[in-house]
């Protein structure tokens, strides 16, 4: 069973914030020699008067520094994944600097550095976010399509298509699954499996999960199918029987005891066994156990 670990904030601080101004990254830029990362204003600032690194005392370059310098997008995207708010209030910031001074250019022109791009553009979400999803049947294989569904219920439930709803961002594959079991009145014997177009998901994704892994680009709800198989069980292997030699080491063992086995209540358990070479192919059991008290 998977289990969730969370990793406070904290921990991961090193990792996020600028060496310069000691806050969160905001437009993370990247040395090229060194890959040490920055605020963009603070480490163009810094390169002004300094032509070195200022963590690793690198040299960025002779004459023109900023040459050597690049937006780390990726970098700058975690940031304002793992810090709550962080986007929401950079974007707020802008758009109050640009509202204070109109006659202020843009160096790029785009919306997110006006400020204008809301979290729901971004792609961001948080825990108590409402996210739209839809729900279908899984259109398999006409194989899968015969050995999953033998409810009539359930044939009800595809023909009727696509349900959508209205989940929080912190709702689990598992609870999703749970849900549409009880809602279908699926058997025990069926389990209910949660896709993202053909790909399984695990129990423990969330909605938010979900939203970051697959490319999903809330243009519409999040696509989601599922599909009922029947549950595995793990097959019991019968036990063979005492007298019977499933193995190399067993045969030998039985071959020995009939040789050695002189008392008549030894021998019928040997009969049932492969004939060992020595003993005729024909003999049974009750003429070798009238010869056992003779000899």
């Amino acid at each position: 069973m998977h289990r969730t670990t969370r990793i406070k904030i904290t921990e991961l601080n090193p990792h996020l914030m600028c060496a310069l101004c000691g806050g969160y990254f905001i437009d993370a830029t990247t040395i090229v020699e060194c890959l040490h990362s920055f605020c963009k204003t603070c480490i163009v600032r810094y390169l002004e008067t300094n032509k070195y690194c200022p963590m690793c005392d690198v040299q960025v370059h002779k004459t023109r520094p900023l040459l050597s310098i690049r937006s780390d997008k990726t970098l700058q995207d975690i940031v304002y994944k793992l810090v709550p708010g962080l986007f929401k209030d950079e974007m707020k910031r802008r758009r109050d600097f640009y509202a204070a001074y109109p006659m202020a250019e843009v160096p790029n022109g785009s919306n997110e550095d006006r400020g204008e791009v809301s979290e729901q553009d971004k792609g961001n979400l948080t825990d108590d976010e409402i996210v739209s999803l839809s729900i279908e049947f899984y259109e398999g294989s006409r194989e899968e399509k015969k050995g999953t569904v033998e409810n009539g219920d359930l044939e009800k439930e595809k023909k009727n298509g696509v349900r959508f709803l209205r989940c929080p961002a912190a709702m689990t594959v598992m609870h999703l699954a749970k849900f549409l079991r009880n809602k279908m009145d699926v058997p025990s014997k069926y389990k209910v499996e949660v896709l993202y177009e053909d790909e399984p998901l695990k129990e423990y994704y969330t909605l938010m999960d979900i939203a970051y892994i697959y490319p999903w680009r809330r243009n519409g709800p999040l696509p989601l199918k599922y599909r009922v198989q029947p549950t595995c069980k793990r097959l019991k292997l019968s036990q063979p029987a005492t007298s019977e030699c499933t193995n190399t080491s067993g045969a030998s063992e039985c071959e020995s005891v009939s040789d050695k086995a002189h008392s008549p209540a030894t021998l019928p358990a040997t009969s049932s066994s492969l004939p060992s070479p020595g003993t005729p192919s024909h003999g049974s059991p009750s003429s070798t156990a009238g010869s056992g008290p003779a000899g």
